[in-house]
């Protein structure tokens, strides 16, 4: 449908810590000896040198409301004005309440201003984005938030300690070889009417596509991931490829030819090299940082979106395709003139 809301600005906070990919082998080098697997073959395999890890004891909720200050202060509205904070983080402080509400705690915000989460694993704040939307497109809100605080540090440590077991099988590492992939990462989105707007980033419109058939080929626990790694390859470019048909049919000009950036969800170098081929992609329009920032969950689209700004691969007026895709398997395609 047609839209009237921009992307008004967005920042980021990244962790203190890089963690090389050699370093989490080196911790488990007596099992990948075992099974015969040299060091090294984690960054051979998925092109990730290096994550990030906020210190021991970092709460999500702590790291998005530092997303979410400096978003505010860059952007230079009144915080009374935000109608509705949404958190969309696979990471949590607790079960409940819901990390908006804590994060709403943190800035201070009119008790008029709606909280919730929203969970979709890795698409979570494409999710996150569209219900904003929606709110604007019916003037119920003036601007909306959107934040997001991951942190790998909670799972990949568990999974160190039980992949240095020396009972572990080869079928217990392949199951969970894929969360040392896992970066961290914290952003927030602010979102407005475009009357409202200095940015004039608008939002052309997006198109989901579900194949829920997969929903079991990653799982996720707070302290663990258990993965298929190439199961979950095949059928996430499949689902791809079936929502970029739709994109085409729904999106205008959603096409190689006249988009001028891709901001992918990243999981891998070898997932990104086969979608953009499946896909008939141009290489040099994709934008990566999974090579040293990993796998940030639904982070990693909008601090990848930002961090293409401070390149200076992004003029106005260019159309940007966001392409988002979630364990479940879940997948969106949004259309963005910067």
């Amino acid at each position: 449908m047609p839209s009237n809301v921009v992307i008004e600005a967005i920042a980021y906070e990244l962790p203190p810590h890089i963690i090389t990919s050699l370093s989490l082998e080196e911790q488990i080098a007596a099992n990948l000896e075992k099974f015969g697997i040299p060091l090294g073959n984690l960054e051979r395999l998925t092109g990730i040198s290096e994550r990030r890890f906020w210190d021991p004891g970092t709460a999500p909720s702590d790291v998005a409301t530092q997303a979410a200050r400096k978003v505010i202060e860059e952007s230079g509205i009144d915080p009374a004005d935000i109608g509705c904070i949404i958190n969309t983080s696979v990471s949590k402080d607790y079960i409940e309440p819901s990390i908006a509400c804590l994060v709403h705690g943190n800035l201070g915000l009119s008790p008029h201003c709606r909280n919730f989460d929203i969970g979709n694993a890795c698409l979570g704040f494409v999710d996150g984005i569209n219900n904003i939307m929606m709110m604007l497109e019916a003037g119920q809100i003036k601007y909306g938030l959107v934040v997001n605080g991951e942190s790998a540090r909670d799972p990949v440590e568990p999974t160190i300690e039980l992949l240095q077991d020396p009972n572990l099988t080869m079928e217990g590492f392949r199951d969970n070889f894929a969360t040392l992939t896992l970066g961290s990462g914290a952003v927030a989105m602010l979102l407005t009417h475009k009357d409202n707007s200095n940015s004039g980033h608008i939002i052309n419109g997006s198109v989901s596509l579900a194949a829920t058939q997969y929903n079991r080929l990653c799982l996720g626990q707070r302290d663990s991931m258990i993965t298929q790694p190439h199961e979950l390859l095949v059928a996430g470019v499949e689902l791809a490829t079936d929502a970029w048909e739709l994109c085409k049919q729904t999106l205008a000009n959603w096409s190689d030819e006249s988009i001028d950036i891709y901001i992918p969800h990243q999981v891998s170098i070898p997932h990104i090299k086969l979608l953009g081929k499946t896909l008939g992609l141009s290489r040099e329009k994709i934008f990566l940082n999974v090579e040293t920032m990993g796998n940030i969950g639904p982070a990693a689209l909008p601090i990848t979106l930002k961090m293409a700004e401070e390149a200076g691969r992004l003029s106005a007026g260019d159309h940007v395709a966001l392409l988002g895709i979630g364990s479940g398997l879940n997948c969106t395609g949004m259309s963005v003139t910067w």
